[in-house]
């Protein structure tokens, strides 16, 4: 029996249908495939896999669609029809996802790894693949995470503080060549003048954050939310007298932190403790 369809001609197949309107929506905005990937910093053949129902992608570039299409939750919604597991992408991240988009100041905490906002390809990858992702899934989530880091890029690009414990940067990769380039590129994002980076030494023992990973977004009319997580989840926080509360925690923490400029020098020296590259 052939698929019903809608009266409109659209399909209600969920995956085809998600594609459909992928197609619908670029061709209204006039904009090429090799455009949407210049502007939304993901490969341009990505997008165009995602139209021919090749692929769904990843929350990340939906979410990124939704955004720069103008259409709120419609496109992220489809992709959850089209994976038929809503679990896959909890409401509270979307929801962080799309308040991210709109903060006008971020800072951060990282307990045990460094942040996607400031991962290499490598780390990333390496770090995805111990949670269970292979193959095209592990490289499209790979994708997906080196797109967001879009968000520090540009003259509008808001102010983004971030505070690693010293555990983070002493959890090296496998490979000393991949952890060289992450470290070398911590020191990179350090010099970008947008981009605070502190080093909390293993010396500042415990604080009211040691076993809390911590986002915190200040939105337009300085409101703030933060979002804690961890590896399997994470919670928004909207309510003011919670938010305060961690925000209290981390200034003290931050009190303990290494300068900006002595945070980059123990980068420094971390890198000079490396083996050397057997290829130079």
């Amino acid at each position: 029996m052939p698929q019903r369809r809608l009266v409109s001609g659209r399909s209600q197949e969920p995956r085809q249908r998600f594609a459909e309107e992928l197609r619908r929506l670029r061709a209204e905005r006039r904009v090429s495939l090799r455009q949407l990937g210049e502007r939304l910093g993901w490969d341009w053949s990505l997008f165009g896999k995602m139209e021919k129902g090749e692929t769904i992608s990843s929350p990340e570039v939906v979410q990124a669609l939704d955004t720069f299409y103008g259409t709120p939750d419609f496109l992220m919604t489809l992709w959850e029809l089209a994976t038929g597991d809503k679990s896959q992408f909890k409401e509270r991240y979307r929801r962080y996802m799309k308040l991210e988009a709109e903060a006008v100041a971020l800072w951060h905490f990282a307990v045990s790894v460094v942040p996607g906002l400031l991962q290499t390809p490598g780390y990333a990858r390496e770090l995805l693949s111990l949670g269970g992702l292979k193959g095209k899934e592990l490289e499209q989530q790979v994708e997906a995470r080196m797109g967001r880091k879009t968000l520090l890029e540009g003259e509008d690009a808001p102010p983004f503080r971030t505070i690693l414990s010293e555990m983070a940067l002493r959890t090296a990769l496998r490979d000393v060549t991949e952890w060289r380039e992450q470290l070398e590129y911590l020191v990179e994002m350090a010099d970008q003048p947008n981009v605070t980076l502190q080093v909390l030494p293993q010396e500042a023992g415990l604080h009211g954050l040691s076993s809390t990973d911590v986002w915190f977004l200040r939105l337009p009319g300085w409101h703030t939310v933060a979002y804690t997580e961890h590896g399997y989840g994470g919670e928004l926080f909207e309510e003011n007298a919670v938010v305060e509360r961690m925000q209290r925690a981390y200034d003290a923490m931050r009190d303990l932190a290494l300068s900006p400029t002595e945070s980059r020098k123990t980068i420094l020296c971390m890198l000079e403790e490396l083996p050397c590259d057997p290829s130079t």
